[in-house]
């Protein structure tokens, strides 16, 4: 994609320059060691979901614009991320620039990697059970969890002994988050009360959870002095699946964002409530592609994760 874009490679040059080391040259050799690292990992699955935006209206007709790759003929009736990839939708959707959109991004994966190193925690996916289950197995084992922690442990840190319900993704696929006894404890009691599989996530802590607190404080500063504009077209939030339309309500879910649930499953069902038939996911990989699938049954999905795909999807777009 890089190769066949000149839109694309300016989305990949305007990183490197923000974040003033080569995340292309990351991201296309690696190693793999250090782009797995969360500092690195948000950042690039932004730029490249981004730059491949960029091939997308640039296959769709858009015109040489440095300034700005991401914006052309496709204009999107809303736009969503999951977790990090709400801060491509707030770049696709113009209220932060590429460069603004990464530095914030990169900074959020800094707190959130230093916050996983002072409570060390991590996340799971529980497939087959329901929220509403998954939230009383939640609630009985930070009880348990917090019973065996000492006072000074309770007080050391916001996350002790918690675990909590991060993303509700599609029905029967939810993810838990917590610290690393209370997250044991539940992915426990989901296996005995009748989880068809528990299977632990390969992150570096327990994002979209309370021991997220303390990075969530500190993201807030770093988005209240981002140049966040108004939005073009309207973000449904990972905090409420309810559209945003300003800049102060796009400050204020950033800020709590990486503390709360992505309500993943209302933000899909929302769209379809409001009329919208067609779902375009850009980025790598065809994750929530499947997801959607399984929540708004009949709707029109489309993948753009390659230079090829970016012609074909935007050829059907147009059409």
């Amino acid at each position: 994609m890089y190769q066949a874009s000149p839109a694309a490679r300016r989305v990949f040059a305007l990183a490197d320059e923000a974040l003033g080391f080569s995340l292309s040259t990351l991201c296309f050799e690696g190693p793999e060691t250090a782009l797995r690292e969360t500092i690195n990992t948000q950042p690039a699955i932004v730029a490249t979901s981004l730059a491949l935006l960029a091939a997308l209206q640039e296959s769709a007709g858009a015109g040489p614009s440095a300034a700005d790759p991401l914006h052309g003929p496709l204009i999107p009736a809303f736009v969503a991320g999951h977790s990090v990839g709400e801060y491509a939708a707030v770049a696709a959707s113009g209220a932060l620039g590429v460069a603004d959109a990464l530095r914030l991004v990169r900074e959020r994966g800094r707190l959130m990697h230093e916050e996983g190193l002072r409570c060390p925690s991590g996340m799971a996916a529980v497939l087959g059970m329901d929220s509403a289950t998954l939230e009383s197995i939640c609630a009985e084992a930070t009880e348990k969890a917090r019973a065996n922690l000492s006072a000074s442990d309770l007080a050391e840190h916001p996350g002790a002994g918690r675990v909590v319900v991060a993303n509700d993704n599609a029905p029967g696929q939810i993810v838990i988050s917590g610290e690393r006894s209370a997250l044991a404890l539940a992915m426990e009691l989901a296996r005995v009360q009748g989880a068809k599989r528990v299977v632990p996530l390969a992150v570096s802590g327990a994002f979209h959870s309370p021991v997220m607190a303390p990075a969530a404080d500190a993201l807030a500063v770093a988005v209240a002095a981002a140049p966040i504009v108004e939005p073009r077209t309207p973000i449904v939030a990972n905090i409420t699946a309810e559209p945003i339309t300003t800049a102060t309500d796009l400050r204020r879910e950033l800020a709590q964002q990486i503390v709360s649930p992505v309500q993943w499953t209302r933000t899909v069902e929302n769209l379809a409530a409001n009329g919208i038939e067609t779902f375009v996911e850009i980025g790598a990989g065809q994750v929530l592609a499947g997801l959607i699938k399984r929540i708004a049954k009949g709707a029109t999905i489309l993948s753009v994760g390659s230079s090829a795909d970016a012609v074909a999807v935007a050829g059907r777009l147009l059409a």
